[in-house]
């Protein structure tokens, strides 16, 4: 079993580099091994509950809570959170206010970063 940290930058929609890296970390996970997810910047409006996307097109809200759902940890960066106006109350069950005192041993506990 490995431990893996994905680390992500992108808004969760106009480009496909949040999408993909929650399908990568939920690959991870189904193989058995541990994973945790820190948002950064745009990336944190990708934990936010009660997104809603035109039929037929991913939603990055759905990936992140089945990501919660399994046991994996969602760091939100507050620094980040805060520039957006993106409160507690509005984070997905499972996703939290991280702090870079968080993400520096997250870093240290995985064996492998992941910086989409």
């Amino acid at each position: 079993m490995e431990r893996l940290l994905f680390v992500l930058h992108d808004p969760p929609y106009g480009s496909e580099r949040v999408y993909n890296a929650l399908r990568w970390a939920a690959q991870v996970v189904a193989g058995g091994n541990e994973v945790k997810v820190f948002f950064f910047g745009d990336s944190v409006a990708a934990a936010a509950a009660g997104q809603k996307v035109p039929n037929g097109y991913y939603n990055t809200g759905k990936q992140a809570s089945a990501l919660a759902d399994r046991g994996v940890a969602l760091g939100c960066c507050g620094t980040c959170m805060n520039a957006r106006g993106l409160s507690d109350d509005r984070l997905l069950d499972g996703a939290h206010r991280s702090s870079m005192v968080e993400l520096a041993e997250w870093t240290t506990w995985a064996g492998k970063v992941i910086n989409v």
